[in-house]
Formats: C-alpha cells, sequence, structure tokens
C-alpha cells in the first residue's frame, strides 16, 4: 500500500475505485497548477495536496446529515470540498459554483474524467439561481458574514452549513451573531491546529 493510500485510509474507508479517483484528481492538480495556480505551487505534490487539501476536506464527510441528496460547494477553486464530497458520496449530486472560468474547465475535466454526478457553475454565486439543497459548502472563500450572505440564498429551511475556517472563527462568528440567528457546532480541524469546521443550521436573519 503506498502512503497515498494510507492517507485516504486514515481519512476515510473508501473503496478502490475510490481511491484511483483520488489519485486521478491528485495528478489533475499538480499537472492544472503549474498552468492555473489552482493551489499555490509550493503545494502541488501528493504529500502536500493530500495533507492540506484532500484530507481536509474529507473531515466534513461525516457531518453530513442522513438524506441529503444535493449540495451546493461555493467558490469551488481547485474543488475542495466540493469534488472531494462529489468523489465519496457519489449519492450526493454536487453544484460546485466557480467564478474564475479557467478553474471551472478544471473542475469540468475532473468531473467528466471521474464521471461524476456533479455540475459546474461558471458564474458568480451572487448571479446564480437554483432550487434551495440541503447541504452548502465552502473552504478558503470569505468571512463568516458574507459567507452566510451567499448561503442563504442555496439553503433549504431544514438545511446545513459546513464551513472550514481557519484561527479567525471567533471573531467572525462574534461579527456574524450581529446580523444572523442559527445554530453552531464547531469541530476542531485533525489537519489544521487551530482552525474548525462550523456546521450551521436553522439559519436566519436578525430581525
Amino acid at each position: 500500500m503506498t502512503r497515498i493510500e494510507e492517507k485516504i485510509g486514515d481519512a476515510s474507508n473508501v473503496s478502490r475505485e475510490t481511491k484511483d479517483a483520488f489519485r486521478t484528481y491528485s495528478a489533475a492538480i499538480r499537472s492544472w497548477t503549474g498552468r492555473i495556480n489552482l493551489i499555490a505551487r509550493s503545494d502541488a505534490t501528493d504529500e502536500a495536496i493530500w495533507e492540506r487539501h484532500i484530507a481536509d476536506s474529507l473531515q466534513i464527510l461525516p457531518l453530513i446529515p442522513d438524506g441529503v441528496d444535493r449540495a451546493v460547494d461555493l467558490g469551488s477553486g481547485a474543488g475542495l470540498p466540493g469534488l472531494v464530497v462529489a468523489i465519496e458520496r457519489r449519492d450526493i449530486a454536487v453544484t460546485m459554483i466557480e467564478s474564475d472560468r479557467r478553474k471551472a474547465a478544471f473542475l469540468q475535466t475532473m468531473v467528466a474524467t471521474l464521471g461524476l454526478r456533479a455540475s459546474v457553475r461558471a458564474e458568480r454565486i451572487e448571479q446564480v439561481k437554483i432550487v434551495p439543497v440541503p447541504l452548502v459548502t465552502a473552504r478558503a472563500l470569505a468571512p463568516l458574514p458574507k459567507l452566510l450572505d451567499y448561503a442563504v440564498n442555496f439553503l433549504s429551511p431544514d438545511g446545513v452549513c459546513l464551513f472550514l475556517k481557519g484561527q479567525s472563527v471567533d471573531a467572525e462568528l462574534a461579527e456574524a451573531a450581529a446580523q444572523w440567528r442559527m445554530r453552531v457546532e464547531r469541530f476542531p480541524s485533525r489537519t489544521a491546529p487551530g482552525s474548525f469546521i462550523l456546521r450551521i443550521s436553522e439559519l436566519q436573519r436578525a430581525a
């Protein structure tokens, strides 16, 4: 077993087909990053892609509520976490929103190459109109108040947001509390000390 397979096995119980999909995905990130900066070039190694990006995104999977069959990923970039969810959870139809057309082309190539149940919208988040979904995700996109402004337009009334956030999470939560009423659950990141995954539900604008 390779080190990559060991890392996948540590993060999630996945099939051989899924491991192959992640290897293809990792190789594509390395290749495309040389042209369009999908991730930092210093991260464009198998080790860094797994530890800093894919394993980080895999952490949200156990936090997805039962019964979710559709999701929207905001500002997908390299597909983190949208493509990771689409690879691991083939029962969830993932819509990835990415306004950078070069990055959107990468995402579309991965969807076609891996045969994923996913779609890509190469538009600004504010311009996208779709039927509300039970799950909205985002990673390294915007401060929490702005993320909630985006997410509320896509989230069904009983839906959940899963946001990967860094060390400024306390300040962002305090700022968001002035504008929003919500239930917040915090889960410490296993891959980035001091970072958290926020699971947000019962989202409503403050009166």
